[in-house]
């Protein structure tokens, strides 16, 4: 709905100030403000195609949730004043309050008709929230947060043509580009459906761009838009359908396209370890020749220049002067075997992210062909897993539920939320996840530490390799140290497990 729109609704509205009749409900998304004559004032605010409407007999039951519940016993009495921002999408509505058992103080009623961040917030008259439909955190938009107990604040104020208030001369800055774009960037109340809309009632081609001579049919085009904002069927507006599929799929894919990025920079990473390969073998070189030549290299050296026998050529060797020669020697022996595991690692890894990635693909692809219920459901099941809670949740064998944190806030929220008596699970000595079994201090079956153990080792930088040491014990001998970094711990009474650092099946 667009602001013209709106204004047009606001206008039907009787004078103020309207005695009201109560709240109806006919969904979770929709509010109906009995009004006197019976007159309902229909709120629907489902992003992203929120909607304003003047109609007779809407229909409605109770309140369905908390905020509902809250309009009900706050938003109550008159209503004195009904105000539009400019003609944004953006209207108050302020309510006189009401005396009785329990009064109920003078509130006011933000509707905000901005697409896939439509809301409904109630504030005090001091502009207090007291409530929203859809409360925004600060990781959901750190500059205009909505939640009880912050002061709402209007969106950012804009300068554009006020097509109520028309001279002469206004139109001018559209001239040279193209026509429904420029009326939606220039002119106040139009979005693309009546900017359409305002090029057809002018007669003209909505990409076209403006000259001279268009600008009277324009001005009277959008004189006739204040009048009546309804479009006609022969202005080409984007569907509603369309528009929601468009706002549902959007978040999905962003979601795909970060996995796909992750998996196109791990195939990268596999790739640099298999071209250090070539290093490994001069490490591994280097470390033969140190060792070799030990007695002949002064102490304190930071270059030492050696022959290698099998070549007959000298080679160059960057030394730790801190170091022995033998402690330099092995100091290449344990970047050769790093490397050497890396590169064992990107071959056993690759071929499986390859896989990954195509069936990322593939899915990309799918959810920009799926339909308007099948991109519903998807969206409820991702927000159903958000709402569980951070890191990674899985079953392990014997019934157990097994958290992994995936980054430091993950680690440090999963290890503060755990019960006293669950599991705790560290890759021993390297940087990594903190598992959680969830015990709550019953017996937990060797199967079910393996698992949890083997999903310790792989999500840590020992990814990959063999025999990985795997430290475990409560969570009650858990702790953070005062002024440590979130994850960072210290834990006592450990026992160890030994795992391959490979995902379990399953």
């Amino acid at each position: 709905m667009e602001g013209l729109q709106i204004a047009a609704v606001l206008r039907a509205l009787p004078e103020r100030p309207l005695p009201t009749r109560g709240w109806r409900f006919p969904a979770e998304d929709a509010a109906v403000l009995a009004l006197a004559g019976r007159r309902d004032l229909v709120l629907r605010y489902r992003p992203p195609s929120p909607e304003l409407a003047l109609t007779e007999d809407a229909g409605g039951g109770p309140p369905r949730t908390s905020f509902q519940k809250l309009l009900v016993v706050r938003a109550r009495g008159p209503l004195l004043r009904v105000e539009q921002l400019k003609l944004d999408r953006v209207v108050i509505f302020e309510f006189g309050g009401e005396e009785g058992f329990v009064d109920a103080p003078p509130v006011r009623l933000v509707f905000e008709l901005t697409g896939r961040n439509a809301n409904l917030i109630l504030t005090d008259l001091e502009g207090r929230i007291l409530g929203a439909d859809r409360v925004v955190t600060p990781e959901q938009n750190r500059y205009r947060q909505m939640r009880p107990g912050l002061f709402w604040t209007p969106p950012p104020p804009y300068d554009k043509i006020d097509p109520r208030t028309l001279e002469e001369g206004d139109l001018k800055p559209l001239l040279g580009r193209p026509l429904a774009r420029a009326l939606v960037q220039t002119v106040d109340g139009l979005g693309p459906r009546l900017a359409a809309e305002a090029a057809h009632r002018a007669g003209l081609e909505p990409d076209r761009s403006v000259r001279s001579e268009d600008l009277p049919q324009l001005r009277q085009a959008l004189a006739s838009l204040v009048d009546d904002p309804t479009p006609s069927r022969a202005a080409p507006a984007p569907g509603w359908r369309e528009e929601t599929e468009a706002a549902l799929r959007k978040p999905l894919l962003a979601a795909l396209q970060r996995r796909k990025k992750t998996l196109a920079r791990r195939l990268e990473d596999y790739a640099r370890a298999h071209a250090d390969l070539v290093k490994a073998e001069r490490w591994q070189r280097y470390g033969d020749l140190l060792l070799a030549y030990a007695h002949q290299i002064p102490g304190g050296a930071r270059q030492v220049e050696l022959e290698d026998w099998e070549s007959s050529e000298p080679v160059d060797i960057a030394l730790d002067p801190a170091l022995s020669p033998s402690e330099n020697a092995e100091r290449y022996y344990r970047r050769a075997k790093r490397a050497r595991a890396r590169a064992e690692r990107a071959e056993r890894e690759a071929p499986r992210t390859r896989r990954e990635l195509e069936a990322l693909e593939r899915e990309i692809e799918t959810v920009r062909k799926l339909p308007l219920a099948e991109l519903q459901r998807r969206l409820r099941e991702r927000r159903r897993h958000e709402t569980a809670g951070p890191g990674l949740r899985l079953e392990a064998p014997g019934g157990f539920e097994v958290w992994v944190g995936r980054n430091r806030k993950e680690n440090d929220w999963l290890t503060r939320s755990a019960h006293s008596g669950d599991v705790w699970m560290h890759a021993q000595g390297v940087p990594g996840s903190h598992v959680i079994v969830r015990a709550r201090g019953k017996p937990v079956p060797l199967e079910t530490l393996l698992f949890a153990a083997r999903l310790a080792a792989y999500h840590s930088r020992a990814r990959g390799e063999k025999n990985v040491p795997v430290d475990y014990t409560l969570k009650k001998h858990v702790w953070r140290p005062k002024g440590a970094a979130p994850g960072e711990v210290l834990y006592t009474q450990a026992k160890t497990l030994f795992v391959d650092a490979e995902a379990p099946e399953g």
